[in-house]
């Protein structure tokens, strides 16, 4: 017959576990118990984002929708020829417009369309209420007699006004080249462009006092000084030797009255 088991004869009985194992999770729980749901993780993030788009939208109403930062003056600067008047008048700039809405490249373009004189412009806002507008004119290397006025050329070829009064130290351009055989190959517009190159190549001091750029022909191009002085210039092409060789020239001989640097490297003088 069998004997009685462990449990029969009162063997040590299993213990009961003294408490629940800790759990390596996070609580989900707040400190007073309450459960922690996603909207509660989310709280911070949204308060930021809710945070952000009411700035974003004060600083857009602050830029187009208040009084705070509207165009109230337009600052010229750079005008020589033009007036200021004249300028401001020409940009139309929107007086009273929020700074922010206006469009600096359309009066840029306004200015440069209405104005032919001006060569370029700085158009920039000027917190918090002005607008400058920063002008850079052009410059008359030549002027073409026309009737009993002048019209200006700048050393890009541009005719860009016609004035009643030539300006002084801007040589006149004669273009006598009509029964020159160069006109095959060399047209008015073209032999304009070159006489602006010579205009460009002259040496300061010599281009003050040049009165006419006279072209016969592309390679018989004539200087008129004050003093009635002369200067055979030749053809367009090596300007700036040959005006190296008329400033050197007329250095070393300033009672000549004619010079010739059609040939660069053997210039010559005559006339005393």
């Amino acid at each position: 017959m069998a004997g009685p088991t462990t449990a029969e004869r009162g063997g040590p009985k299993a213990s009961k576990p003294t408490g629940a194992a800790k759990s390596s999770e996070p609580s989900a729980s707040g400190p007073s118990g309450t459960p922690r749901g996603p909207w509660f993780r989310r709280g911070p993030v949204l308060l930021g984002l809710a945070a952000a788009v009411l700035l974003a939208g004060g600083g857009t109403w602050a830029l187009y929708g208040s009084s705070w930062l509207r165009v109230e003056k337009v600052g010229i600067t750079g005008t020589e020829v033009l007036t200021p008047e004249q300028v401001r008048a020409a940009a139309a700039v929107p007086l009273g417009a929020p700074m922010a809405a206006v469009d600096t490249d359309e009066i840029e373009a306004r200015l440069r369309g209405r104005l032919p004189r001006i060569d370029s412009v700085d158009v920039v806002r000027a917190w918090p209420h002005g607008i400058g507008l920063k002008v850079t004119e052009r410059k008359p290397v030549l002027l073409i007699e026309k009737g009993a006025k002048f019209v200006e050329v700048d050393a890009s070829g541009v005719r860009f006004a016609t004035v009643p009064k030539a300006p002084k130290g801007v040589p006149v351009l004669e273009l006598t080249a009509k029964r020159s055989p160069s006109l095959r190959r060399f047209d008015e517009e073209r032999l304009l462009h070159e006489a602006v190159g010579v205009a460009v190549d002259l040496p300061a001091a010599v281009a003050r006092d040049t009165r006419v750029v006279r072209v016969r022909s592309y390679d018989a191009v004539v200087l008129e000084l004050t003093g009635g002085r002369t200067v055979m210039w030749g053809s367009p092409e090596q300007g700036a030797a040959k005006g190296r060789a008329l400033a050197a020239l007329m250095k070393a001989a300033g009672s000549a009255l004619h010079f010739d640097v059609s040939a660069p490297t053997a210039p010559a003088v005559s006339g005393s």
